[in-house]
């Protein structure tokens, strides 16, 4: 007498999908990468005095000063990061601080308003440069942990922009602005750590290369997305329209 079997697959459950593992030793790096890129823009304000002092700047200039940091430091940020979500660069973050290591050289040496100009101008873009890019790097690290991810990501900076006026305190105001080519070696110290966060940032997009991306579905109308970026936007420019004037001319009281 026969005996009818079921038959079984060859093969047990398709297994699922491995979760994404955070790589903290990358967040801590870009976190580091994050504090000594905020540290030498912090400088800049910290010697505002020693730079009206030697230039005998009006408030007028020390103004000029600011600004030309501001709109390279945060205007080029969207055209920056415009076109590296339409290609990707690794390689940007390395660049990026060898243009802040050019300003902090200037700016040590700078023997004119104008070169202090520039050499706010390259710290600037240097930044610009650093925070589209090492935000992803932060993103594509945090295994989905989004929120512990930037949240490490922000710490580094906000250390950093606090660190920087104590040590212009302690290096550059007793000894002069010369003394800001100290901080080229927390400049290169950057280019090192970035160099190899790049290595790690192109090894991940040659993984990814090829793989189907998800489909992007926006809910909301476009102009209600347009109305409420721009309340965003303006809620930001005000904030830092006061942040910059207080922190510009705060040291002069």
């Amino acid at each position: 007498m026969a005996i009818n079997q079921t038959a079984q697959p060859l093969s047990g459950p398709a297994a699922p999908p491995q979760k994404a593992r955070t790589s903290f030793g990358i967040l801590g790096a870009i976190s580091l990468s994050h504090l000594l890129n905020d540290m030498i823009q912090s400088l800049i304000l910290a010697i505002y005095p020693l730079l009206q002092a030697e230039f005998s700047l009006t408030f007028v200039q020390i103004g000029m000063i600011t600004l030309t940091f501001q709109l390279t430091s945060s205007l080029f940020q969207p055209v920056i990061g415009y076109i590296t979500d339409k290609r990707s660069m690794p390689w940007s973050l390395p660049v990026g601080m060898c243009f802040t290591l050019c300003g902090l050289i200037l700016l040590a040496l700078a023997g004119s308003f104008g070169m202090v100009l520039l050499a706010a101008a390259l710290v600037g873009t240097g930044s610009s440069v650093f925070h589209p890019e090492s935000s992803r790097v932060a993103r594509m690290a945090s295994g989905g942990r989004h929120g512990l991810a930037q949240s490490l990501f922000q710490v580094g900076g906000n250390f950093g922009s606090s660190l920087g006026p104590l040590l212009a305190a302690v290096i550059i105001a007793p000894y002069g602005k010369g003394n800001v080519a100290w901080f080229v070696l927390a400049a290169l110290l950057a280019i090192v750590v970035l160099s190899q966060i790049s290595r790690w940032y192109a090894a991940q997009h040659r993984m990814n290369k090829g793989k189907p991306k998800p489909a992007i579905v926006n809910p909301l109308p476009r102009k209600k997305v347009i109305l409420a970026v721009g309340i965003l936007l303006m809620l930001i420019f005000s904030k830092y329209f006061y942040m910059a004037s207080i922190s510009s001319y705060y040291t002069f009281i």
